[in-house]
Parts: structure tokens; C-alpha cells; sequence
């Protein structure tokens, strides 16, 4: 994955409403920590509706690399054999985690404290992602990285022999900072403490209650404090992975602005941690039920019938960004067919995204048509009240979520709407052209002979 292939332009446009049903991949964050926690279990984890994205598929690979037996059995149906803690074997060869920030990250982390090392690279877009935010806390537990400034990829991380628990207050609300420190605490003497400022998604430590490590969250004054206890045996389990919530987003936002849609999307992860787009939404005034709601595995799930809505800008509270950051690039594109304005402050994180996710959603937008201002973290969209020009390029970056916001805009956008680079939605959501296309979008490959689907 880390040589970037040909460019795919995409393009689409308005054909009517959106109906049908939306069967949503796996969640890509369950899917990574599935993975990563069954190669540090003992015994076989058996893993259903396993998200089959590049990013995924990398960390598949990598957890073999580091000795773990892992079988894809198809249709999303995978086991892992794991080595237990403190099992992982020194990889022969480069980690190359594609475009899978999420996936370096927990890796370098459950591999920090093994007396082992190994080398990570990954494509463009990830080479250029800061990881000095995650070699920093994992140099705290005795590992070394070596690499590019400011911890850039191509890296080299040397693990600690003999690790004791750290306590370490996180400078920023981010759920892959918290994951990479706890899975480097597994194999940690002692206690290993994390304190988060403002809660971020919390699969890591529901899934690593499940697995049988002790856990426990506390909140306090100065946030939330996770405290970990070191070296327990990771117990193999059953996992049935939720639909991913941030890959519902953009179905869902579809539907909300392009008139007269109606889709059902079953079995959608309702985490508290990752559910403020939905939140967001409805105070914008979307036309959103869930329906059936219920506990998969801990986690809570429900289905969700959406309609074409006429929506209202709204502030958004800094304090939901941590359970939302990925879902501001198709927020910004519901903002603009909303009346009045949309205010998301709080929002830096974005800046150290796949790519600058703020810079890049505020000039596609201005290429649209749509009146933004923007900081360094926040971003204002204007409302259009329905009536978004389009007719723009949208630069990607290589940003699977930029690519699939821009997409969405165009079906409801006066003009269609061109994507530069369409290959990183394979990253996150390999189906979502043809998901989209069965619920009457018109989404078509630019410069290619299209198949008839393609010309929708």
C-alpha cells in the first residue's frame, strides 16, 4: 500500500431521491483492536463482520508479521491465533501499514514493550502524519524510536526489555494516543495510568475488559484516568464487529439533503464515544430514528431509518469533537445545504489528520460555491439553504473522508461535483460506490471505460 497508484477522479451529480437499504461495513476501529488483541491472546479469536478496508487488511498482515496465525476464512469471518502478552517474535521485513493511521499507532504500542524492534513505513498520506505525539509516552516505558524528525515514517522501534507501568496525562483528546499507551502497558510491570482531559472513544478498554484485563475508569477533576494492571493473560474471544458508525455517516448525510430520500441502515454502533455526528444532526434538525435499539457484544447498537430533512445550522459543542473527529468532512458538507450557519470550534485535531482535514474541506468548499471562514481550530460554513452550486475539484489528499464527503455534496449540489483522487476510500469503505450507486446515487470513475453501473 505505500506506493500510491494511478489517481482515480470521480465525479458526481444529482438523480434523484436515495431509497433502500444501506448494509454498512464493519466498524474500522473494532476491527483493528480485534485483530491486535486477538494476536495478544492465548487461544483462538473468532472474528465476524471483520471490515475488509486496506487499513484493516495492513493490520491483518502486520499481527502475522509479529508471529500471530491469522486466517481469513471470507465473508468477513476471521480467526487469530495469538502469542499471548509479551509473545510477540521481531518481524523479518518493514511493517508497511498503508494509509492506517489507527493501525501504526496500536501496533507501535502493543509492540513498544517486546525486546524486539521493527521497522513501519506506510503510503504518502501517512508518511507525513506526525507519530512523535506516540513515540513520546512509549520512550517513557524504556522504548527507543529512531527515525525522520518529529517521528515522521519510515521508523524504527526499538522495544524496552523489562517495562514498568507509566502514568502519563495526554496533551490531547486522542483515543490512538490513549490505545497505543495501554496496549504498551500490557506487558508493562505494575499499574500503567492514562488521564484523557476529555473522554475519546473507549473500544480499546471495553475490548480489553473483554479480554480479561484489569481495568478500571475513574473520572476526576482533571478528566478521566484509566489505570491498567500489567502482564494479565488476554483470554482468546468471539467478536461480532458492529457496523462502523463513521462509515454510515455518509449515507446518512445523503439522505438528510438529497430530496426525497428514505434509507434504512441496520445495526449501526451507537458508542457514546463516536456517536456525536448523530447527536449534531438531529439538532440540526435531521429526521433521524433509531429504531431497535439494543447490546452487541457491549457495545450499543440500533437501527436507523433516515429522511431527506430540511435542516438549521447550529453551534457545536467543543467538548463532542472527540466523539465525532472523523464526521466533521461530511458535517461541513450537511452545513452547507442547511440554513444559517454552522460553528465547529475545537476542532485542531483535524490539522493532524490523513491530511489537513480543515484546510482541505474549507477549499473544497469554497471550490463549491459555499462561504467559510476558518482557524486554526475551527471552521464555519455558511449555509446555502439547499441551494449549493457545486460544479468545483475537490484536492483529496489522499483522504479517503475528504473523497467521500465531496461525493455525497455532489448529489445534491446544482452542478456536479469531481473528486482529484478517489483511491483512499478503498482504505475505510471499499464499497462504498456500489452501496451508494444501489440506493440511485450517481457516482462514476473520470477517464476509465465505465461498466454500466458505473454510468448510473
Amino acid at each position: 500500500m505505500s506506493g500510491h497508484t494511478t489517481p482515480i477522479p470521480m465525479s458526481s451529480h444529482s438523480v434523484g431521491p436515495l431509497k433502500g437499504t444501506a448494509i454498512i461495513p464493519g466498524d474500522k476501529s473494532v476491527s483493528h483492536r480485534s485483530l491486535i488483541l486477538g494476536a495478544l491472546s492465548v487461544g483462538e479469536t473468532k472474528i465476524s463482520g471483520l471490515l475488509l478496508g486496506q487499513d484493516v487488511l495492513d493490520t491483518a498482515q502486520a499481527m502475522s508479521a509479529f508471529g500471530a496465525s491469522v486466517i481469513d476464512h471470507g465473508q468477513g469471518n476471521w480467526s487469530v491465533h495469538g502469542v499471548g502478552v509479551g509473545g510477540f517474535s521481531e518481524p523479518v521485513d518493514v511493517i508497511d501499514c498503508g494509509n492506517a493511521g489507527t493501525g501504526v499507532r496500536l501496533i507501535m504500542g502493543a509492540m513498544s514493550t517486546s525486546p524486539i524492534s521493527a521497522t513501519f513505513t506506510g503510503d504518502a498520506s501517512l508518511r507525513s502524519r506526525p507519530m512523535g505525539r506516540i513515540t513520546d509516552p512509549l520512550k517513557l516505558f524504556g522504548a527507543h524510536a529512531y527515525g525522520r524528525e518529529k517521528g515522521f515514517l519510515p521508523l524504527t522501534m526499538v522495544g524496552a526489555r523489562n517495562a514498568h507501568g507509566i502514568k502519563y496525562t495526554s496533551p490531547h483528546p486522542s483515543a490512538q494516543i490513549k490505545s497505543a499507551i495501554l496496549l504498551a502497558g500490557l506487558n508493562a510491570l505494575g499499574e500503567t495510568t492514562l488521564i484523557e482531559p476529555e473522554k475519546t472513544r473507549d473500544h480499546t478498554e471495553r475490548m480489553l475488559s473483554g479480554f480479561g484485563a484489569d481495568i478500571d475508569t475513574v473520572e476526576t477533576k482533571d478528566g478521566f484516568e484509566i489505570t491498567l494492571q500489567g502482564r494479565p493473560e488476554l483470554i482468546a474471544q468471539d467478536i461480532a464487529v458492529p457496523c462502523d458508525p463513521s462509515s454510515a455517516a455518509f449515507p446518512v448525510c445523503a439522505a438528510l439533503i438529497v430530496e426525497g430520500s428514505e434509507v434504512f441502515l441496520p445495526n449501526i454502533g451507537l458508542n457514546p464515544t463516536r456517536s456525536g455526528l448523530f447527536t449534531t444532526l438531529v439538532e440540526m434538525g435531521a429526521n433521524i430514528e433509531f429504531e431497535n435499539n439494543r447490546l452487541e457484544g457491549g457495545e450499543p447498537v440500533a437501527d436507523l431509518r433516515v429522511k431527506a430533512s430540511s435542516l438549521s445550522g447550529v453551534e457545536v459543542p467543543p467538548n463532542r469533537a472527540p466523539s465525532m473527529i472523523d464526521e466533521y468532512p461530511i458535517l461541513s458538507v450537511v452545513a452547507a445545504f442547511a440554513s444559517g450557519k454552522t460553528i465547529m470550534r475545537g476542532i485542531k485535531e483535524l490539522r493532524v489528520k490523513e491530511c489537513d482535514r480543515i484546510d482541505a474541506m474549507a477549499r473544497g468548499l469554497e471550490a463549491m460555491g459555499v462561504k467559510i471562514e476558518e482557524g486554526e481550530d475551527y471552521l464555519i460554513v455558511h449555509g446555502q439553504n439547499g441551494e449549493v452550486e457545486g460544479g468545483g475539484i475537490a484536492q483529496t489528499h489522499l483522504d479517503h473522508r475528504i473523497a467521500m464527503s465531496f461525493l455525497c455534496m455532489g448529489l445534491a449540489s446544482k452542478k456536479s461535483v469531481k473528486v482529484d483522487d478517489g483511491h483512499a476510500i478503498a482504505t475505510s469503505f471499499p464499497i462504498f460506490k456500489n452501496l451508494m450507486s444501489n440506493l440511485g446515487a450517481s457516482i462514476c470513475l473520470l477517464y476509465t471505460s465505465p461498466s454500466p453501473r458505473d454510468r448510473g
